[in-house]
């Protein structure tokens, strides 16, 4: 496949919502987090609050087998050095983690995850709700007073949940306070509460992700669907053709796998269903320092580079070196 055009400021069709005063400031940050591609490379941590300690100690499955999560994991700047390592577009977490470490890490661009909810209440239980844990201003002020390369903010919606309403207004908001200030948004949209028969049904993910654009989302992120019958990749175009032109899509990494298998669920995603990158996780940060960063250079090849699968493998065995 070919390397994705490069991009410029005069190609970029800021929304009608960022002023004057900002256009230049939200150019800027697009670019540099999808390093004038227009795809996005997200690493996701935001999973200290989302999963607890389940994903950072202990142990998973991997192979079919079972394995322990190395020691570098336990350690939340493990993220940070992995991220800063790493050939990536940005790196999302809350506002807290990026306070404490982010001075130390400098050459990283930040999404601030607005809101966040553990997993210990399940569906079952109550309908699935995420409020705000910080305001924009004080991203705003983070921004100010760190200097720190802070180019967006994020937050996730459960579509279906009764205390959607709610979350739609929060994330409405904020799309607009952040495209005031020159930030991006990108939004998790999950589907999910007793309303949901199946989260992961492809129809029902693209109508999340057509929700995502409504609100004013720049990129939206969602799960990839699951189907009985057929190709998922070519089901997943409805959720890329839902989100639109001007809203990109890209895809949450989800829970460990193999790393060609990985690799080659992402080139699909991009070059059969015609998303615009991944937000990857568990996927990288259970795993040693080395070892993550060479896979966030493998996934960046794909993404930035328009490189295949088996080039992206070689960068994460090491035999080939990231060209973003």
């Amino acid at each position: 496949m070919a390397q994705p055009k490069k991009l410029f400021a005069k190609d970029i069709i800021t929304p009608a919502d960022v002023p004057a005063e900002a256009k230049e400031s939200y150019i800027r940050n697009f670019l540099a987090m999808t390093r004038n591609t227009g795809r996005l490379m997200l690493f996701a941590g935001d999973q200290k609050i989302e999963h607890l300690n389940d994903d950072f100690y202990g142990t998973i499955k991997e192979h079919g087998s079972e394995k322990r999560i190395p020691s570098d994991d336990a350690d939340p700047e493990h993220l940070f050095r992995i991220a800063s390592k790493g050939a990536i577009g940005a790196f999302a977490t809350q506002l807290g983690l990026i306070a404490k470490y982010g001075p130390s890490y400098r050459d990283v661009n930040y999404i601030v995850k607005i809101n966040s909810r553990s997993h210990l209440v399940g569906v079952g239980q109550a309908e699935p709700v995420s409020s705000s844990l910080v305001e924009l201003e004080d991203v705003l002020a983070l921004r100010r007073s760190s200097g720190l390369n802070i180019v967006g903010v994020g937050y996730t919606v459960y579509v279906g949940s009764d205390k959607e309403s709610s979350m739609l207004a929060e994330a409405g908001r904020l799309a607009t306070k952040a495209h005031q200030n020159g930030l991006l948004a990108i939004f998790w949209m999950y589907p999910r509460g007793k309303a949901v028969p199946n989260e992961k049904d492809p129809h029902i993910v693209a109508g999340a992700a057509g929700v995502g654009a409504c609100l004013g989302a720049d990129f939206v992120k969602v799960n990839y669907p699951k189907v009985n019958e057929g190709s998922t990749a070519e089901a997943f175009r409805e959720a890329v053709l839902a989100a639109g032109s001007r809203t990109g899509l890209i895809t949450a990494g989800g829970s460990l796998k193999p790393a060609r298998e990985f690799l080659h669920e992402t080139w699909e995603q991009i070059n059969v269903s015609g998303c615009r990158g991944n937000a990857t996780g568990r996927n990288i940060h259970q795993k040693p320092l080395d070892e993550a960063v060479r896979l966030c250079n493998a996934i960046s090849a794909i993404i930035f580079a328009g490189k295949d699968v088996a080039f992206a493998l070689k960068v994460y065995e090491g035999t080939e070196q990231c060209l973003v």
